[in-house]
């Protein structure tokens, strides 16, 4: 039977079952410049600033670290993009070999266990190259499911009430009128 291909069926990864990807995370080498790109040229904002940013229990490749960092997040409809500033020395995601500039950093999946996530990533055979606490009860890991940097995956399990915070966010996206492109959140 000539002409007639063949066909694989492969079965869905156990990363894909987790969720889909809600953002698009960037670490720039000019924060404020990056950050007036997108508002000025692609309209994404406004963008929500969080200064000092710090997990509880953060480990990096297993050791504990007391990095810092600000972010800021705007919406692009229904996709977060988030910027990313390093605020300290201390070992993270955005220094060595994964501190990965100007192009995309890693994306991020919303999950409701921590502990699912964990599991579907060991049988990946994904790195957890991060893992740390989000306030009281959120939850966060950032893994290397195996092509090293720049594909990076962040699954977090948000604090409570984080959702309407992302709400917020998202609503004064629809409705923005190129007013106040910069807010600093405390």
């Amino acid at each position: 039977m000539t002409g007639e291909a063949t066909q694989t069926v492969v079965k869905p990864g156990p990363l894909k079952r987790l969720g889909d990807v809600i953002q698009l995370a960037y670490f720039p080498t000019d924060f404020d410049a990056t950050m007036k790109y997108w508002i000025e040229t692609v309209g994404v904002g406004p963008f929500f600033v969080l200064n000092d940013v710090r997990l509880d229990d953060m480990k990096y490749k297993g050791q504990p670290t007391d990095a810092t960092f600000t972010m800021a997040i705007g919406y692009w409809g229904d996709i977060q993009i988030e910027l990313i500033k390093t605020d300290s020395d201390a070992p993270s995601l955005y220094s060595g070999e994964y501190a990965v500039r100007d192009s995309l950093h890693h994306v991020c999946v919303f999950v409701e266990s921590i502990a699912e996530a964990r599991k579907a990533c060991a049988e990946a055979g994904a790195e957890v190259i991060v893992e740390g606490k989000v306030g009281a009860d959120g939850e966060v890991i950032y893994v290397d499911p195996g092509q090293g940097p720049g594909h990076v995956i962040e699954y977090l399990q948000p604090l409570t009430g984080t959702e309407g915070l992302f709400q917020m966010m998202k609503d004064a996206a629809r409705d923005w009128d190129g007013s106040d492109p910069i807010r600093v959140l405390q």
